[in-house]
C-alpha cells in the first residue's frame, strides 16, 4: 500500500488478477514457452526444483494488509514445489528486522518482504542479498535498489489519477461542478501521491473545482468522524473521492446518517464491501479504483521463478523484471462482477 517508486513496467490488465499480472506460474494448463535467446525455459505450472520462500510483511491490522497475507499463503499451497516461511508480521521495525534475519539465518531461498518502513529496513534488505538471498520487495520501496532483486506493487499516483478522471468524465458536462477528497494519512508518501494523482487528473476538466480535502486515517472511525466534518462544511458539492475503502465504510455512515445523496463517491483499494455496494446500487458509491492485494500472490510467482532460475513466461528476456508496477483499474457497476473475485474484506 505505502510508497512505491512507480518505475519499471506496466502492465495494464494487472489489476484484474495476478493470473492476468503474470502469466508466469499461473495458467492452468502448462505453458512452454522459452526466452528468445536460448532453451532455458519459462517459470510455469510443473514441478520443479524446491524452493523455500520466506514471507514477512507488517501486522495485519488493517483489510487490505490481511489480504496481503492470505494471497501470499493460499499462492504457495498452489505449488508442490514451494516451500512458504511466513511471519507473524508486525509494525515495529526492530521486531521486522529480527523477523528477516531468522528467515536469514534459515537460508531461505528466496525473500519475499513488505516492509513495515520501506527506509527503515533498508539494510536488512541489503543483508539478504550479500548473503545470496534474491529479495522481492513488495509495495513499500526500500531506499536503496541494492536491497531488493524485484520490487512489484501498486501504483498509488495511477489510483488518484484513475479517480480523477472517472469523476472527470462524470462531470465533464456540468458547469461549475466541485469535488471534495476525504485523504488518508497525510503523514505518508502514499497519500502525497495519491491526492497529487487526482489533482493532475483535474486539470484536464477545467469546469471542475476542488473545493475541500480532510485527511483521515485509514480506518472506519477516522472515516466516519473527517466525512462528517466534510459534509458540514460543504453543503453541496458533485462528487467525493475517497483513498481507501476501510475508511470508506465510515464515510458512508456519515453520509447516509446526514441523508446526503446528491454526489457521486469514488473509493480506492478494492475492498469487498465496496464492490458489493457498487454492484447494489443503491447508495452514492459508484466507483472504486484498485490498488490489488493479489500483488501478494505474483511476489510468490516471481519469488519461485527466482528460486528456480526462470524467467517469465509471455517475456522474451532470461530473467524476471526488476519492477512490475500495476495498473489501477476503475471497477464501476458494468464491470465489477469480473472484479469481485480480488476484492478484499
Amino acid at each position: 500500500m505505502p510508497p512505491t517508486n512507480r518505475r519499471g513496467l506496466l502492465f495494464g490488465a494487472a489489476a484484474v488478477s495476478t493470473g492476468a499480472l503474470l502469466t508466469a506460474c499461473t495458467s492452468n494448463e502448462p505453458r512452454n514457452a522459452t526466452p528468445a535467446t536460448n532453451n532455458v525455459p519459462a517459470a510455469d505450472d510443473k514441478p520443479g526444483t524446491p524452493v523455500t520462500i520466506g514471507f514477512a510483511g507488517p501486522q495485519a491490522d488493517h483489510g487490505w494488509l490481511n489480504a496481503i497475507n492470505q494471497n501470499a499463503e493460499e499462492r504457495a499451497k498452489k505449488y508442490s514445489d514451494v516451500t512458504l516461511e511466513i511471519t507473524e508480521g508486525s509494525n515495529d521495525t526492530a521486531t521486522q528486522i529480527g523477523q528477516i534475519q531468522t528467515l536469514i539465518n534459515k537460508k531461505v531461498d528466496v525473500l519475499v518482504i513488505l516492509p513495515a518502513d520501506g527506509k527503515a529496513l533498508t539494510q536488512i534488505g541489503l543483508q539478504a542479498m550479500r548473503a545470496g538471498i534474491p529479495v522481492i520487495n513488495l509495495d513499500r520501496v526500500f531506499g536503496s535498489p541494492q536491497a531488493y532483486r524485484c520490487w512489484i506493487g501498486g501504483d498509488n499516483y495511477g489510483m488518484g489519477l484513475n479517480a480523477g478522471r472517472y469523476i472527470g468524465e462524470q462531470l465533464k458536462d456540468k458547469p461549475n461542478a466541485t469535488v471534495v477528497e476525504l485523504a488518508g494519512l497525510d503523514n505518508l508518501e502514499l497519500t502525497k501521491q495519491r491526492t497529487q494523482g487526482f489533482d493532475d487528473a483535474l486539470k484536464n476538466y477545467p469546469n471542475i473545482r476542488k473545493v475541500a480535502r480532510q485527511a483521515a486515517e485509514f480506518t472506519v472511525e477516522s472515516g466516519q468522524a473527517k466525512m462528517a466534518q466534510l459534509l458540514q462544511a460543504q453543503q453541496r458539492f458533485d462528487a467525493l473521492w475517497n483513498h481507501d475503502d476501510d475508511q470508506g465504510v465510515g464515510a458512508l455512515r456519515a453520509i447516509q446518517q446526514a441523508g446526503r445523496d446528491d454526489f457521486l463517491m469514488v473509493g480506492g483499494a478494492g475492498a469487498t464491501s465496496a464492490m458489493d455496494a457498487i454492484k447494489a446500487d443503491n447508495s452514492v458509491l459508484k466507483a472504486t479504483v484498485l490498488y490489488p492485494p493479489t500483488m501478494a500472490a505474483s511476489a510468490i510467482d516471481l519469488a519461485r521463478a527466482l528460486g528456480q532460475k526462470k524467467g517469465v513466461s509471455g517475456m522474451s528476456e532470461l530473467e524476471i523484471p526488476a519492477s512490475i508496477t500495476l495498473y489501477s483499474a476503475v471497477v464501476t457497476k458494468e464491470n465489477v462482477d469480473q472484479y469481485l473475485p480480488t476484492g478484499f474484506s
